[in-house]
Formats: C-alpha cells, structure tokens, sequence
C-alpha cells in the first residue's frame, strides 16, 4: 500500500511539473531582430521577411516545433486570426522548429493551418543554436523548447535595408491568449474593439519537452 502511495504521488508531482499552462501575456521587450529568408515548407521557395511584411498593417510571427501540443492548442486560435483579420492588413508566417519537413507538412495540415510555414530548422538538435533560441532568451523566455513563441513587426517601423528589422517590439514567451492577442490585432488594425466570446482557456496543458511525454495527452 505504501509503493502504491508513493507512486501515485510521483505521478502527480509528475503531471503538475510537465502539465503546467504555458499561456503568456503580451509584453513589449528590446530585441535585436533580424530579417531572415527561409523555404517555405509547401512550395521549397525562399521567403524574406521584409518583404513579406511589405504593404502590411500587423505580421505575426510565430515560431513552433510542430509535435508539441502547446502549438496545437495555438493553431486553430491563430487559424481564426487569419482568416478573419487577413483582408484588413493583418498576415501570420509560421516558422517551423525541430522536425523534419514532411512532418511540418502533415501536421499544419491535419490542423488545416492556411497560413504559410516557412522552416528554420529540423534537428531538436539544433535547439541551442537557433535564432529563435536567441530571440527568447533575450527576451526572458526560460523554457526548454519554447513553442510556441511570438512576435509581432509593425511593418512602418521596420527599417528599409540592413539586416536589423527592429531593436523593440510586442512578443508572447508562450501561448497566446486568445482575447489579448484578437485586442490588439484590431487595436494595430485600426478597428473598434468587440466583446469576445473566446475566454482564456486555465486547462492545465504539458509542456513540450519530448524527453518527458510518456502519455499523448490531449488539451481539453
């Protein structure tokens, strides 16, 4: 009996440690962020930021590895993002983290995301020697793998040439939550606010350290 006590603890010390809610608020922070060109995960060609942002109101980037369910709670909320906002200036670019292509591609497509995915790496090997790794430290993000991970270019503030885009701009170290972030987009959009249906979801959810998912728990 007391084996099974003390199991029973340590998996609940266990679920509380790796089941934690990674929602986070919009912060502004100092960053040093640099334009970058990557493929483009359907298509294999290059994409430069600068100028995808061009003529643009609001970009969303968001960074991601494509198995952690963090991104999978994220993508349907920024699906609804850019389907309602993308005709009035709003655009959304995902870079993808950590796993090989045609598994971005059988993921962004079950999740049925329609906003482009470009790929910066496919090694979770490579989790220290990213850009991505660099921008979150930077800007205080302590989690291991962090995904999702946001930032947000006001395209009239970018500068025009070099490769510094902005040294300060609005990120989210984890989740988005989802009735700050459509605030803001319709603040940037020039819209009036609405009342929002989409209430902050407080469901514990793991976190996205592959060395300690040994169930496929799924987020409510």
């Amino acid at each position: 009996m007391k084996s099974v006590f003390t199991i029973t603890i340590l998996l609940l010390s266990i679920s509380f440690a790796f089941g934690q809610n990674e929602q986070s608020p919009l912060i502004e922070r100092d960053i040093q962020y640099r334009n970058w060109t990557y493929p483009d995960v359907k298509t294999g060609a290059d994409v430069d930021l600068r100028k995808f942002a061009k003529n643009k109101k609001l970009v969303m980037v968001v960074y991601f590895a494509p198995w952690c369910p963090n991104w999978k709670h994220d993508a349907p909320i920024l699906q609804r993002f850019y389907e309602k906002y993308r005709a009035g200036g709003l655009d959304i670019i995902g870079v993808a983290e950590y796993d090989l292509v045609p598994a971005v591609n059988a993921g962004i497509d079950s999740l049925k995301v329609t906003f482009p995915i470009v790929s910066e790496s496919q090694s979770r090997d490579n989790r220290q020697t990213t850009l991505h790794y660099t921008y979150r430290q930077s800007t205080g993000d302590t989690r291991k793998w962090g995904s999702p991970w946001y930032i947000f270019l006001d395209p009239k503030t970018i500068e025009k040439d070099g490769d510094v885009l902005l040294t300060r701009s609005n990120v989210i170290n984890g989740e988005v939550i989802a009735d700050e972030g459509e605030k803001f987009i319709r603040q940037r959009l020039g819209l009036p606010q609405e009342d929002t249906k989409t209430a902050a979801k407080k469901d514990e959810v793991e976190v996205c350290d592959p060395d300690h998912r040994t169930t496929d728990l799924k987020k409510p």
